[in-house]
């Protein structure tokens, strides 16, 4: 496998989980894809607000490839999440397209680099602030699906939508009704 192929196949598996997170904001009111839907406030828009700034910052700003994209400030005390939820001013359209031009800036920037060209990641502490681009990528790949997951489980509560695109489901064709009685059954055999 060659660097190229390498880097295709990492960059094929990120916007795979791109996707996934756009499509589950997709037929979803201003209110559903802002409001906290766990009890430390994680919400759809604010996990895309927050991949957004992870790819700029790890694929961009350590490797030295300026991006122009207004990031959040995390000097208020209240504002240690800043990058975790849409503010009021905010829209839904802008935050995506914001991460539209961050894809394609960060990829620009892995096409362009070989991976194993070294980057100062500037949040970290200089003993250990240094990491290859294949690092980055992988850091990131590995950042967005996990939050593609956390939106996977936010979507199907807010409104039974399910599975990895909606186009390409990949769930087995289940009543899932029935199945989930089932587990249940199992499960309360173990009740304490």
């Amino acid at each position: 496998m060659t660097d190229t192929d390498r880097r295709n196949d990492l960059l094929r598996y990120l916007q795979d989980a791109r996707d996934a997170l756009l499509w589950k904001l997709d037929g979803l009111s201003e209110y559903d894809v802002r409001r906290p839907l766990t009890p430390t406030g994680t919400n759809l828009l604010g996990l895309l607000k927050h991949v957004t700034g992870v790819e700029l910052g790890y694929l961009s700003d350590t490797f030295g490839r300026a991006h122009g994209e207004p990031l959040p400030d995390f000097q208020d005390v209240y504002d240690h999440n800043a990058d975790m939820f849409a503010t009021a001013d905010e829209s839904r359209d802008s935050i995506i397209e914001r991460y539209r031009r961050a894809w394609t800036h960060t990829d620009a920037s892995v096409r362009e680099l070989p991976l194993e060209t070294v980057g100062t990641v500037p949040w970290w502490p200089k003993e250990r602030n240094q990491l290859t681009l294949h690092h980055a990528l992988v850091r990131v790949l590995s950042d967005t699906q996990r939050h593609a997951g956390q939106a996977d489980i936010l979507r199907e509560g807010l409104d039974g939508a399910a599975g990895y695109l909606q186009d390409n489901d990949s769930l087995p064709p289940l009543e899932w009704e029935q199945y989930r009685a089932r587990l249940e059954e199992i499960a309360s055999r173990f009740k304490g």
